[in-house]
Order: structure tokens, then sequence, then C-alpha cells
């Protein structure tokens, strides 16, 4: 087998899945391809780097599926149509990654440009939606955050644990408006009604063109999130 750069990314993702970051290293990728480690660095120079790869790749994945989300819109689409479309892309996409959201999150740590290119559209969606220069930064991450965590949880597998029929009812009985909420939509409802709260609560920071500021007042823009 003749080694690539592409190899020792499907290597990584791979062993990714199984062990996230604390467990992740290079003789473990070696490993995955029945190589020895050193030959990893003649096309990966580091740990850092390959991990700046992989969530490129994820990201990169992303950003296609964006555009492509972006281009299906009407001409006349509003901004939270285009937030959601590039939300809702962002999590199929990273969804198809086992450890995606993991790497994702991880990504502005690593400077991944796939994961900055993400951000900086949105920042720019935002922009043109009129959201103030001093909240785009905050209202970008937390789109981001929200998407990364919400497969986080999506693709987290906790213990499996015995339910009796006695043990739903008393959840019922003790916590009755968690269980109702909890039943009340599936994961892609759930998801799509997240993303209208977000869309609102970002709208409430939309000044009407009067109470826009002079040009030369406007605060400079707030600088990105780090927790996406």
């Amino acid at each position: 087998m003749k080694l690539t750069a592409d190899l020792i990314i499907d290597a990584g993702m791979a062993v990714f899945a199984r062990t996230g970051y604390h467990g992740f290293s290079m003789r473990q990728v070696a490993d995955h391809l029945d190589v020895h480690a050193g030959s990893l660095y003649y096309h990966v120079p580091s740990k850092t780097a390959l991990l700046q790869l992989m969530a490129d790749r994820v990201a990169g994945h992303a950003y296609e599926a964006g555009t492509a989300a972006l281009a299906a819109l009407p001409a006349q689409a509003d901004w939270p149509a285009r937030v959601t479309a590039q939300a809702a892309a962002l999590r199929q996409s990273i969804r198809q990654h086992p450890g995606g959201a993991i790497l994702l999150a991880g990504s502005p740590k690593t400077l991944s440009p796939g994961a900055l290119s993400l951000m900086e559209r949105l920042l720019t969606t935002l922009a043109e939606a009129g959201v103030p220069p001093e909240h785009r930064g905050t209202a970008a991450d937390t789109v981001l955050s929200h998407v990364t965590g919400y497969v986080l949880q999506e693709q987290s597998e906790p213990p499996e644990m015995p339910v009796t029929a006695e043990a739903i009812a008393a959840l019922h009985r003790n916590f009755p408006r968690t269980t109702t909420a909890a039943a009340a939509h599936g994961p892609d409802e759930k998801f799509t009604r997240s993303l209208k709260l977000l869309c609102a609560g970002i709208g409430t920071l939309i000044r009407p063109p009067a109470e826009e500021p002079a040009a030369e007042e406007s605060p400079a823009e707030e600088p990105a999130g780090k927790s996406y």
C-alpha cells in the first residue's frame, strides 16, 4: 500500500472516532494502517497537522453542503432562512463523520481554514442581515456551537441501562414538564425549532435604519468566538 495524505486522514478519522482527542496518537494511526509510525511524517508533519487536516475535511464537506443549500434557496429568502440553511447543512454533513462534531468543536484551536471559512460565511450573512458588528461574532459562534453540540449529543453512545415501566412512570410523575417536552418533537423538528429560536433572538439585535449610528461611531466588529 502506498501511503498518501488522504489515506492517513482516512485512518486518522477512523482512530479519532474511537479515541477522541485524549487517546489519539500518530502511533495508533500507523497501527491502523499497519505501517511504521515514522513513515507517516513524510506526508503529515505532526499530530497537530493531521488533526487540522481532519478538521478541514469535515469542515470542507460542510462548506460545500452549505453552498448547495444556499443555492437552493429562492432569491428572496430572508436572512433567517440563510442562517438555517447553513446550520442544517452543517449538521447533516458532520453527522456523516463519526467524531466530526468533536473535531469541528476543537477546530479553532488548530486554526483549521475550512472551519474558519464556515465562520466567515456565517458572519457575512449576519452582516448583510444588519446585525451590529459588536454582536456578530457572538451570534455566529452561538449558532455554530449549537449545531456542533446538537450533533455531539446525536453521536454520543451512552451505556445502555434497563428501564422498567415503573421507572418510566416515576419519571413522568417527578419531572412532568421535562418528559413532556422531551417527547414533543423528533430530533429533526426539535433542531429546526431551536434554529428559529436562535434567529428570533439574533433578530432583536438588528436596529431599524433610523437607529443606526453614524459611520464614524460604529464600534469595531467583535472577534469570532472559539467554542465551535
